[in-house]
């Protein structure tokens, strides 16, 4: 319930700062007005504009003492600004200005999952109008846009069902699903889609760039009465209580772990060395992270995952492993027998 009112009273704030700004050059152009033809014009009430002239007297430039504030005069019921503080004329803005605006709002209006697009779209239309930008050559593509995600896009719009053979990095295997698209959102420069997962039978948020193949149904987007969107405010992954703790020992190179995982314990230990903690979604995930970091990195705990770490590197280093010379077959003899050898033993046997 606190959110609408908190946008609501964004946009009033807002409404009223473009009121302020446009307040001092109108009355200056017309001073002695009567505040209730003033109000009229604005579009206000009286009550309104009164409050606004209250709040124009504590405005003007730093410093914020006499002769910096904006000054006006009273006469009855007319008004008349007798300092405007440098606010003479209405805000305008120049083409430059107007085109970075144009470009701001339409990278916005492509960021997946944006809340309030209609409005920034109708901001858009507005400030394009007003500047004579309409259709100008400007075109924005995000970093992480690409083909599969506007597909994906298209897809949530038009509230298709899916089906998309995707990637789970956590058990490293290719699945495929048949999913209820809720959103699309950008989060840290990736592009996601949040869906119903029939397979799961939860929601769930997919990568795009994890997604191999989509296909689009020609059944609608089914999405049940108990899934809810999941707050990201904190960003994707959230680790709880009982998701396993790994402890690592690592070395400066890999100081960027506690930067990009949230990690639940960070200390110094011997020299460069640090003890981190982090919770992960299982071990299997943890013995691949653990594998593709620098040689400084050693799993303190739990020990199934440092048995795990070291068996795989054991297989790995087997793979690598020069195998044993073998002999090189004798050649025949004219009589089809084997060659003599260099061992007496053979010899004797072959003579």
């Amino acid at each position: 319930m606190t959110r609408p009112a908190a946008r609501g009273g964004s946009r009033a704030s807002a409404d009223r700062l473009a009121r302020l700004l446009n307040l001092v050059p109108y009355l200056l152009a017309r001073p002695g007005i009567e505040i209730a033809e003033a109000a009229g014009d604005l579009g206000v009430t009286e009550r309104q504009l009164r409050e606004d002239l209250e709040l124009l007297w504590v405005c003007g430039l730093p410093g914020y003492g006499p002769g910096d504030l904006i000054d006006m005069a009273f006469d009855g019921d007319r008004v008349t600004i007798t300092y405007d503080a440098g606010i003479d004329r209405p805000l305008r803005l120049t083409p430059d200005e107007a085109l970075a605006l144009v470009v701001a709002l339409r990278m916005l209006a492509e960021t997946p999952g944006v809340a309030n697009r209609e409005a920034v779209e109708r901001a858009l239309a507005k400030i394009e109008d007003a500047g004579d930008l309409v259709g100008a050559p400007v075109a924005v593509r995000l970093p992480g846009d690409t083909p599969l995600v506007e597909a994906l896009r298209a897809a949530v719009e038009g509230g298709r069902a899916l089906r998309i053979t995707y990637y789970t990095a956590a058990r490293d295997e290719t699945t495929d699903r048949v999913i209820d698209p809720l959103r699309m959102l950008m989060v840290g420069g990736r592009a996601y889609v949040e869906a119903w997962c029939r397979r799961a039978e939860a929601v769930r948020l997919f990568r795009a760039d994890r997604i191999d193949a989509v296909t689009e149904l020609a059944e609608p987007a089914t999405v049940p009465p108990q899934a809810v969107p999941h707050d990201l405010t904190e960003g994707v992954f959230r680790p709880s209580p009982d998701l396993p703790l790994i402890t690592l020992r690592i070395g400066r190179s890999e100081r960027w772990i506690t930067e990009y995982y949230p990690c639940e314990r960070v200390e110094a230990g011997d020299g460069d060395r640090w003890l981190v903690s982090l919770r992960v979604t299982d071990l299997g995930w943890a013995r691949r992270f653990v594998l593709g970091l620098g040689p400084d990195a050693v799993v303190v705990a739990p020990a199934e995952l440092a048995d795990q770490v070291r068996a795989a590197a054991a297989a790995a280093l087997d793979a690598y492993a020069v195998p044993a010379p073998t002999a090189a077959p004798r050649p025949a003899a004219l009589d089809g027998t084997s060659a003599p050898s260099g061992d007496p033993a053979v010899a004797g046997r072959t003579q």
